[in-house]
């Protein structure tokens, strides 16, 4: 896991959905922050090319309920021709032109 991380990249906009549902449930944002960086995890800011892909999204993620963050997600593997890691199972059924796994199994 720690080769995937540390050559992992996120968007800022689901980097600050992490953190704030860190906070939310009475965690310690600046330790994940922290982590974040030892693990090799790159930040990378949100611009006009995530913007469009995210808003071409919107119309086939409707219906599977995705946020504007989970389409940001979407936004960057698109745009970086990436595969998607997510533990969002419905990520993985709207069919994008890039793999996306799903890392969390739900006993």
């Amino acid at each position: 896991m720690a080769a995937v991380l540390s050559s992992a990249v996120m968007s800022a906009v689901n980097y600050s959905e992490v953190l704030k549902k860190v906070v939310e449930r009475g965690g310690d944002a600046n330790r994940i922050a922290a982590f974040t960086r030892k693990a090799g995890i790159t930040i990378i800011p949100f611009d006009e090319d995530q913007a469009k892909a995210s808003a071409d999204l919107y119309p086939m993620t409707k219906a599977h309920g995705m946020s504007f963050a989970d389409r940001a997600c979407l936004a960057l593997g698109l745009t970086r021709g990436a595969r998607i890691l997510t533990a969002e199972r419905k990520m993985a059924e709207i069919g994008l032109a890039t793999a996306v796994k799903v890392i969390r199994h739900d006993p």
